[in-house]
């Protein structure tokens, strides 16, 4: 194998790349909202609604220009190609057995969409559900799918160009026929079977046009009974009680429907409801939104609840379902002071815990006695471990920032786990390192991040370096293996994720530590990883670039806007970025619980405002040089957002460092983006930052 490329710092380039960009005009309206006796103008509200004439021609005017830029640097070429190279390796996913058949999924390299394969006795393959065949440009994506207990029906979903508004649709599994019609305008679900009579769903009444409508705060659980119109469809759960998220599934055994509802991304209530009694009602086993729960099994009558209550790292308790409820409730894995996170398959529990971000796996049995501990081939992330209980032979992932998601085969009586497939990507992991390191945040705290790059390189604080995080909704980031950061490294630049307060990384105390009027915690706690990065030499504010999405599109906004001295590049995806609006859109209402309300109190509104990026451009400040990324199809974090802070940032921008904004088309949150959308976008964000950094890849052929 060629050594890995290397990369030139070429001064000249980095100024003759200064140049004055010419932005379209964006109109200022004269709207001004006033909170608690506050006024605060909003003069591009305009933009908020993403399916004006108006605002289209603006998308066109602004990835004109955006792309015009782009397509400026020499290297660019260079680096899809190489993107387009490495991403061409098959890749298979666990096998899983229903019915007759084991069925698996495919992407033989650049498949825009993964195949659903299948096997029958015979051992002859065939092609079950092939996604790339719903559209002309690969933006059809596959959602989740559900088969009956028998095997002989599946029910699946699809998101087109990115919405997270979905269709459903039922196949015959042994005709491969689609029965009845598809059911449509569904939300936030997952699909559960009950025999092969019908399924449980959720969804909202959708909103019309460019409506923000309150309704969406109602999601509702429904059942469809096979053969007949949606419209008969029953709401089982949420027509008296409303909620925002509502969930439910049937027990393996069929003989519960569970129910968890939730007012906002954090605590939920849990219901059960006994399916062999007629009109049965749903009985509570928590009645508030103070804790997380949810059941992963039952043993008959016996209930296995994985939660945090009286337990911020979780553990696992059991209950008889006649009297559920937490007074009742018995420890079985007990809380440990690493966060938990159990699955069930073959008849036992498998304890995967989070040690400062790395994989630990347990395996016990329903009696809560630990039967071994799971030797992992290295440190990273493992998952899997599930399956139904008649299943001898389980199969879990492995992964690293260095290593391609390898899969494992794993005896779950011997405890044996063996090689079953591994992908054979051009990249020598071997000449790679990560290192976790644990650097301080400005109130002391103690912050791990792991740090990752070619062996050997040189601190001599100019290697361009990626700072990613997301900080948030008690999300963990894992160690996981990645084509564009394989790219990135092998182009002599470093990759650092922090784990930041906010996530699930140590538990509720973590997440409660970055949310509402702690939040600036996150914010200290990202510049505070710059800054060891900068004063360990890994690299320099010329050199530095900052990355996050969704929630992290909110941590990059309100970093570059606290600190625009620390880094070169700022590279905002999908972000939050209108702090004061935010929740007046579809999906934000239920962000709450992390952020506030600008309508809570005074108090909450001047927080919120404090450093809500969009409100904290200002004139006179140079800002890096900053990519701003987003979907059209974005009916998550709408692209609105991400629309008023680049319009923002162009009005206000001193200096020559570019402020640029890609708005995908056809593309949504992030979720099903085809291969060619993904390896475009990639390349494009690597090409500009290392072009407004002044370095000039050589890039791998």
């Amino acid at each position: 194998m060629a050594a890995a490329c290397s990369l030139t710092l070429n001064a000249q380039m980095h100024e003759n790349s200064k140049t004055t960009i010419k932005y379209p005009v964006t109109k200022k309206g004269d709207v001004v909202d006033t909170y608690f006796g506050n006024k605060v103008p909003d003069p591009y509200r305009w933009l908020e609604d993403d399916r004006s004439e108006e605002t289209a021609a603006w998308v066109k005017a602004e990835n004109e220009v955006t792309f015009n830029y782009l397509a400026q640097i020499p290297f660019r070429a260079a680096i899809r190609a190489r993107l387009e190279k490495l991403w061409n390796y098959e890749r298979i996913s666990a096998p899983f057995k229903e019915g007759d058949f084991t069925y698996y999924y495919r992407n033989n390299g650049l498949q825009n969409q993964s195949v659903l394969y299948r096997k029958g006795k015979d051992g002859k393959e065939e092609i079950f559900l092939d996604p790339n065949t719903l559209s002309k440009d690969g933006t059809t994506s596959l959602g989740g799918t559900n088969f009956t207990k028998k095997g002989d029906l599946m029910a699946y979903s699809i998101s087109e160009g990115g919405s997270d508004w979905r269709k459903v649709f039922v196949m015959d599994t042994k005709t491969k026929k689609l029965i009845g019609e598809p059911l449509v305008d569904v939300k936030f679900s997952g699909i559960s079977w009950y025999g092969s009579e019908g399924f449980y769903y959720s969804s909202y009444d959708k909103p019309t046009g460019s409506e923000l409508s309150a309704k969406t705060d109602q999601h509702k659980l429904y059942y469809h009974k096979l053969g007949t119109p949606q419209k008969e469809d029953k709401v089982i759960f949420g027509h008296d009680i409303k909620r925002r998220y509502v969930g439910g599934g049937v027990t393996e055994d069929m003989h519960y429907l569970i129910v968890s509802a939730s007012e906002a991304t954090s605590g939920n209530e849990l219901y059960i409801k006994d399916l062999t009694k007629p009109n049965s009602k749903f009985i509570a086993l928590t009645s508030n939104f103070d804790t997380d729960s949810h059941i992963i099994d039952n043993n008959g009558s016996t209930l296995y609840i994985a939660t945090n209550y009286n337990a911020p790292n979780i553990k696992v308790v059991t209950v008889d379902a006649a009297n559920p409820q937490q007074k009742n409730w018995k420890d079985l894995i007990p809380e440990t002071e690493n966060v938990l996170s159990p699955s069930t398959g073959s008849g036992f529990i498998f304890a995967t815990y989070m040690k400062d971000a790395v994989s630990v796996v347990k395996q016990y049995d329903y009696n809560g006695k630990l039967v071994r501990d799971i030797t992992l081939p290295g440190l990273g992330t493992a998952g899997g471990f599930g399956g139904k209980k008649e299943e001898k032979t389980l199969y879990y992932s492995f992964t690293n920032y260095t290593t391609p998601g390898t899969i494992y085969s794993y005896d779950a009586k011997s405890g044996k786990s063996e090689l079953y497939q591994r992908p054979k990507v051009d990249f020598n992991s071997d000449e790679y390192e990560s290192k976790q390191v644990f650097y301080t945040s400005k109130d002391g705290t103690k912050i791990p991040m792991i740090i990752t790059h070619k062996k050997g390189i040189k601190l001599d604080g100019k290697n361009p370096t990626i700072l990613y995080g997301y900080g948030g909704f008690n999300i963990s980031l894992t160690p996981s293996f990645s084509i564009s950061n394989a790219v990135w490294m092998e182009n002599g630049g470093i990759y650092a994720v922090a784990n930041l307060r906010g996530g699930g990384e140590y538990g509720k105390k973590w997440h409660d530590a970055g949310t509402k009027q702690q939040k600036q915690n996150v914010f200290d706690d990202f510049i505070a990883a710059g800054e060891y990065l900068i004063a360990n030499k890994y690299t320099s504010s010329g050199y530095l670039a900052i990355s996050g999405g969704s929630n992290g599109g909110l941590l990059v906004g309100a970093t570059m806007t606290q600190r625009p001295d620390l880094m070169k590049v700022a590279l905002p995806a999908v972000g939050v970025l209108d702090m004061l609006r935010y929740h007046t859109f579809t999906a934000g209402a239920g962000w709450a619980y992390d952020y506030g309300t600008a309508e809570d109190n005074p108090e909450m509104y001047n927080y919120l405002k404090g450093y809500s990026p969009v409100h904290n451009v200002k004139k006179g400040v140079q800002y890096p040089a900053t990519l701003v990324t987003t979907g059209d199809h974005d009916d998550r974090v709408v692209p609105a957002h991400s629309f008023k802070f680049a319009a923002e940032l162009q009005d206000k921008q001193t200096g020559n460092n570019p402020v640029l904004i890609r708005i995908g088309v056809k593309a949504g949150h992030g979720a099903g983006k085809s291969i060619a959308q993904m390896i475009d976008e990639y390349s494009d964000i690597q090409a500009f930052t290392l072009y407004n950094m002044g370095v000039t890849p050589n890039v791998k052929k």
